[in-house]
């Protein structure tokens, strides 16, 4: 009995490290206040990154079919602030994939995605 308490807590603790080890692909987060934008489109976001020690850059980046802009911000590990206001200017017309990273020092750790649309005069909507 006593060995097969210590094998499910052996198990329960394995279950929690590798649930902990798994949850850097969740810790980040793009907040928008909408999803259509009018040309020429000013795009403010809000990035949430839970603070972690392996934390060292978060990578803004608005990928367009004839545009792309990006911006990284330095993040100091744990110690780093949560929230992140990130806001791009001028966008054209046409559709964006906008992508937050958020980078260790030789890795991408974490990711978020959010597609937009900036609809402007000369936007027929084929991508």
């Amino acid at each position: 009995m006593a060995c097969w308490i210590r094998w499910t807590a052996l198990t329960a603790a394995l279950a929690a490290l590798t649930g902990a080890a798994g949850s850097a692909k969740d810790n980040v987060e793009i907040r928008l206040s909408g999803h259509i934008f009018a040309e020429p489109a000013t795009v403010q976001m809000i990035i949430a990154v839970e603070p972690d020690a392996q934390n060292r850059t978060l990578r803004v980046e608005a990928d367009g079919d004839n545009m792309f802009c990006s911006t990284e911000v330095q993040l100091a590990g744990d110690k780093a602030q949560r929230l992140h206001t990130i806001r791009f200017k001028n966008l054209a017309a046409g559709e964006y994939t906008l992508r937050a990273q958020v980078l260790s020092q030789n890795s991408v750790r974490s990711q978020a995605t959010q597609e937009i649309m900036v609809a402007g005069g000369s936007y027929d909507g084929t991508r």
